[in-house]
């Protein structure tokens, strides 16, 4: 095997080098056009071809043409204000014909405080017909304007699913290891192209790795190290990621690296705390499954969880967080003053405090073209935050708690109608009577019993579901611009001993939660993110009672650390 991979027409069956990818700018306005012009030119024009179109049906007919010739497009920008239509409409229809291309609204410096502009890309933004609005060049050269094209382009050049990429993936596209490696690059914000096995691609590049006919996925890399069936631990290890322990004694020891755990490793490693996290699987958790989190403070067009992860995961490692990862805690005990974990791999390491930052995983619907449209209109979670993109349209909700009930009557202030689905025979086992009520009051919430999600999809967002009745042969496909699954969250706490008490969901109590009826009463009363366990603390998703948002799980990490400090003057005192 050789480091040409990826190179080479008959290697891996990966693309090789085309024509430019294409970035198209719409406007009427024949001055403000040539400035676009000018600006993608001279900073762009030598890696993508840059056309522009001086209205909406010029820019649709060259959008026709590019694609039945074959051609990527990577970015287009809209005027809003066009006669014939608006760069919102234009923008609107990109996705059908080039679903990775970003796309930006152009507006004039300062039409953020005309209303009709404010309001047409709140709009936009919220439906998902745009990325972000992108304000026109007005000098040259502009580094704002080419700022946000360049942020535009990294992103859609992350997003590519062939060429040239750091890892190939080939492997049964329908095996569940083959998943779970895909799954697992995926979550850690690793690119890499995937090819079925059976596909002339990945044909090809079996062959030339002289693995012909595997029936195992294989994980390939571009300086030509082949991995066959590979471990997770394997995988890390490919990357130079740390697997292994490589001190024993710390000051604060963090249970799983989402952003709960995150925070916590940057806010204690920070204050000159020796800090650990341990992660069993991949760095940001929940969070990091997102494809978009638009409500997290400071990013105003969103990030995606990977990158979110990515970038708190350097942060805590350039102040010296050491990371240890595919691996899970399997044990905390307590060794003379000190608190000791159990790795999976046999390790030990002790800790004068512990966080639990586990998380929770939602139990998902396994469907993979929804999964492929998490966060694109596919929600695990009450993501109630993406209701106003559904003026309009059809939303639906999957299961029958309270939660289903309580996302249900929000999303019906914005969508056109409601569908909640059940698979059992009602609502009043799992739900409120309140709630119930309610929604047999409300004119645009619906209730399907014996009803389930078997299948969906759409053009880079949610258009379409399949429902199955459970007492009806045939399956029924209906429009869908947003699916919320709410059928539980299980928190990753069964390994944990006794002595930390948890609510009849499993989550960890803590702070007077933690003491209330104690038996025998504990020594002293927890601090509000401590557990029953002293010394050991629990924030984020898996704490009893959370707020199970992104934001509030980085407050908590941030706020264990204070009580952290709290419990070291103590245990210094003690000593002394």
């Amino acid at each position: 095997m050789t480091a040409g991979w990826e190179v080479g027409e008959g290697t891996t069956g990966a693309l090789q080098p085309g024509p430019p990818a294409v970035i198209l700018a719409v406007d009427d306005d024949a001055d403000a056009l040539a400035r676009v012009e000018r600006e993608l030119t001279r900073r762009h024009g030598s890696d993508y071809r840059v056309v522009t179109a001086p209205s909406p049906a010029a820019a649709r007919a060259l959008m026709e043409e590019l694609r039945g010739a074959g051609s990527e497009v990577a970015l287009v920008l809209a005027d809003q204000w066009m006669p014939s239509a608006t760069g919102a409409e234009v923008l609107a229809g990109v996705s059908r014909l080039f679903p990775r291309a970003r796309r930006g609204l152009l507006v004039e410096f300062g039409a953020w405080g005309d209303r009709a502009t404010a309001s047409a890309i709140l709009q936009a933004m919220a439906m998902g017909h745009i990325d972000y609005y992108v304000l026109k060049p007005w000098r040259s050269p502009d580094e704002f304007f080419n700022r946000t094209v360049s942020e535009f382009l990294h992103e859609w050049s992350r997003g590519l699913p062939s060429g040239p990429r750091e890892v190939v993936v080939v492997g049964p596209r329908e095996a569940q290891r083959t998943y779970e490696v895909r799954n697992l690059l995926a979550r850690n914000g690793i690119p890499f192209v995937f090819h079925d096995h059976g596909a002339p691609e990945g044909r090809r590049a079996l062959a030339c790795a002289g693995l012909d006919g595997s029936p195992h996925p294989v994980v390939a890399f571009h300086d030509g190290r082949v991995l066959v069936d590979p471990s997770n631990v394997a995988i890390a290890d490919a990357f130079g990621l740390p697997t292994a322990l490589d001190a024993t004694d710390f000051d604060v020891a963090v249970v799983g690296a989402g952003p709960a755990g995150l925070a916590a490793a940057v806010y204690a490693a920070s204050e000159g705390l020796r800090t650990l996290v341990v992660e069993r699987e991949s760095i940001g958790g929940q969070a990091g499954s997102s494809a978009l989190i638009r409500n997290y403070l400071g990013f105003s067009r969103g990030i995606a969880g990977a990158e979110l992860a990515m970038r708190a995961y350097q942060q805590a490692w350039v102040f010296g967080v050491s990371f240890v990862l595919m691996r899970a805690v399997t044990g905390v005990g307590v060794t003379g003053d000190r608190l000791a974990l159990t790795l999976s791999d046999g390790a030990r390491a002790t800790a004068t405090a512990i966080v639990l930052a586990m998380g929770v995983s939602y139990r998902r619907l396994a469907i993979d073209p929804l999964e492929a449209l998490v966060g694109a209109g596919v929600y695990y979670g009450a993501s109630v935050s993406e209701a106003q993109a559904l003026g309009g349209a059809d939303a639906y909700v999957v299961g029958g708690g309270n939660s289903a009930g309580q996302a249900a009557m929000h999303l019906a202030r914005h969508a056109r109608r409601v569908t909640i689905l059940v698979r059992g025979d009602s609502l009043a086992a799992s739900m409120s009577r309140y709630l119930i009520d309610e929604i047999d009051a409300a004119p645009n919430v619906g209730v399907r019993l014996g009803a389930e999600v078997v299948d969906g999809g759409g053009a880079g967002r949610l258009e379409w579901l399949v429902l199955k009745d459970r007492d009806a042969a045939g399956r029924v496909t209906v429009p869908a611009a947003g699916l919320f699954v709410l059928i539980g969250a299980h928190p990753h706490t069964d390994w944990l001993p006794a002595a930390i008490r948890r609510d009849r969901w499993g989550f960890v109590l803590t702070g007077p939660d933690a003491a209330r009826d104690a038996s025998p009463p504990l020594a002293r009363a927890p601090m509000a993110l401590e557990t029953s366990m002293p010394g050991v603390f629990a924030v984020g998703d898996v704490r009893s009672r959370s707020v199970k948002r992104v934001a509030a799980s980085v407050g908590d990490g941030a706020s264990v650390v204070s009580q952290v400090h709290e419990l070291l003057v103590e245990r210094a005192a003690r000593r002394s």
